[in-house]
């Protein structure tokens, strides 16, 4: 079992996942959330729960890829006051962001599957973003960050 176990951890990834550019969704990359006070619930996760803050009122957790462990990737987590236009067309309080991987591709197979797509993909210095909905009215922010080909 030990001889098992050192033989996955000293492996590396074969060439077929650092090459794949299958379009599907790789990760979670955010979980965002109302709030009917923010600047209180932040205050509230950071004395409780010790989260740290960031400049843009968001706590990021950083992970390894475990395909490519070189690679760093990083789930974001932030609250919005309630109501925000940023979560529209949703009913729901809440809203995932999924990290993937040949965002373009991924978008056309949406189209052809009949997904809504709410917008264009939108691309920054981070990364390439687009939202859509599921069959339950939940919109979702897909996100292809910039080092994710």
């Amino acid at each position: 079992m030990e001889d098992q176990k050192n033989q996955t951890n000293n492996s590396t990834p074969p060439d077929s996942y650092r090459d794949d550019t299958t379009p599907k969704v790789t990760g979670i990359g955010g979980i965002f959330f109302f709030s009917d006070n923010p600047k209180e619930t932040k205050e509230w996760y950071a004395k409780n729960l010790g989260l740290e803050i960031n400049e843009w009122g968001s706590v990021s957790f950083e992970s390894r890829n475990v395909n490519r462990p070189d690679d760093i990737n990083s789930l974001q987590w932030s609250l919005f006051k309630k109501g925000d236009e940023y979560f529209s067309l949703s009913k729901k309080d809440f809203m995932i962001n999924y990290q993937v991987q040949n965002i373009e591709g991924l978008v056309n197979k949406l189209k052809e599957n009949g997904v809504t797509i709410l917008d264009s993909i939108a691309t920054y210095d981070y990364g390439k973003f687009v939202h859509i909905m599921d069959t339950e009215g939940n919109k979702i922010e897909l996100w292809e960050t910039v080092d994710s080909k």
